[in-house]
């Protein structure tokens, strides 16, 4: 059995998303205050597409050791894409409702991913952090270099470290750390370090790194979802998830990770103007000389054959986000100065739980209440 989804859904929460990147262009910046929470706090960042055993097993780990702390998940918003530019399987409104009923106190809306540079979303995911005045930071990592358990002690000591090509290197001193690549959680961590030291968020003893658990595949997950292998997904995910997940295919709302607004592309791709086209955000020059000279364009498969490979293996699906959502690399430059602009409730455990958080808020962010939060809980 193969699943298929809802395209009108899909092409919705596309259109929905971009008014709402441009409402957002004209707000300011919160006016963020240092200060403690009223109500300590995890801040943790993660994709949750969809949320597994190993993401349960980081929270799970985490709340032993502060277990009056609010568990604040962080996902990725507007577009709905992953930093490789590959569609999430499920909306951040249910990805959301999958943390809440296994554990997590508060999800808000994180940045939006699928159109930015990773340095770029790092530095988002920083300032939103620093926005909620994270008091502990989980996150898993891959155990198998003793040598990374040095750059993680760093880390500990509050002293940022940055990726450098084929280096990791000390911001105290420029010592190299580690020599070569890093597993792609083990990066995450290294980048959320150096973007953190550049906003002057004192990181010292917030970080909990807790070891990755084996055998959670997310690309098995995913690909089990489309086949309707049910049976393979029990032993990888919770069952809250598994339970969310199948009422989404149910009603044709998910998986989606293979599903695009192929006629958004289509549109964007022949009938942007050469100046808007020249201006989009992450395009390469020759991907946009392709594009200009080489249009109009009848299929999703000719567009793609003229995009260039670019350094990155997933240029061309990260190409694909950007022509879909059609944002200028001026907007997401501005967007990112003035980032987090709100905090946007996505779900919640209980009114206790929201009240507590909002209290945080409008205890360390200046401003009407109105402007600082919105709830944006939705049903499926």
């Amino acid at each position: 059995m193969v699943v298929s989804v809802d395209q009108s859904f899909i092409e919705n929460l596309m259109c929905n998303d971009i008014n709402t990147f441009y409402e957002d262009l004209k707000k300011p910046l919160l006016n963020i205050k240092s200060s403690n929470n009223l109500y300590p706090l995890f801040a943790d960042f993660t994709e949750y597409s969809p949320l597994h055993n190993g993401h349960l097993h980081c929270m799970v780990e985490a709340k032993k050791l502060h277990g009056d702390a609010l568990f604040v998940a962080v996902i990725p918003g507007l577009f709905e894409r992953n930093g490789r530019g590959q569609p999430y399987i499920m909306s951040r409104y249910m990805r959301a409702k999958t943390a809440i009923e296994t554990g997590a106190d508060i999800v808000v809306e994180g940045p939006p991913m699928g159109i930015m540079g990773s340095g770029q979303y790092s530095l988002c995911l920083a300032k939103m952090f620093k926005a909620l005045n994270a008091d502990y930071i989980p996150r898993g990592y891959v155990d198998n270099d003793h040598k990374f358990k040095i750059i993680l002690s760093k880390i500990n000591n509050g002293i940022g470290v940055a990726p450098k090509p084929y280096k990791i290197v000390s911001m105290e001193d420029n010592t190299i750390l580690l020599n070569g690549k890093l597993k792609e959680d083990n990066y995450v961590i290294v980048s959320l370090s150096k973007s953190l030291t550049k906003i002057n968020f004192n990181f010292k003893d917030r970080f909990i790194f807790i070891p990755r658990i084996e055998n959670v595949s997310g690309t098995k997950i995913r690909e089990y979802s489309v086949t309707g292998k049910f049976d393979k997904l029990a032993s990888m995910v919770p069952d809250t998830t598994l339970k969310i997940l199948k009422k989404e295919i149910e009603n044709g709302h998910a998986p989606l990770h293979e599903s695009r607004c192929n006629d958004f592309i289509l549109d964007h791709a022949n009938n942007y103007s050469e100046n808007h086209i020249r201006n989009l955000t992450l395009l390469d020059n020759k991907t946009k000389d392709n594009i200009i000279f080489n249009r109009p364009f009848s299929n999703i498969e000719s567009v793609i054959n003229n995009i260039e490979h670019g350094f990155s293996r997933h240029q061309k699906l990260r190409i694909l986000s950007v022509l879909e959502a059609g944002i200028l690399k001026d907007e997401i430059h501005k967007y990112i100065n003035n980032y987090p602009q709100v905090i946007r409730i996505l779900d919640y455990k209980n009114r206790d739980s929201l009240t507590k958080f909002k209290d945080n808020l409008n205890h360390n962010i200046i401003g009407d209440n109105r402007n600082i939060w919105q709830l944006m809980k939705m049903n499926s």
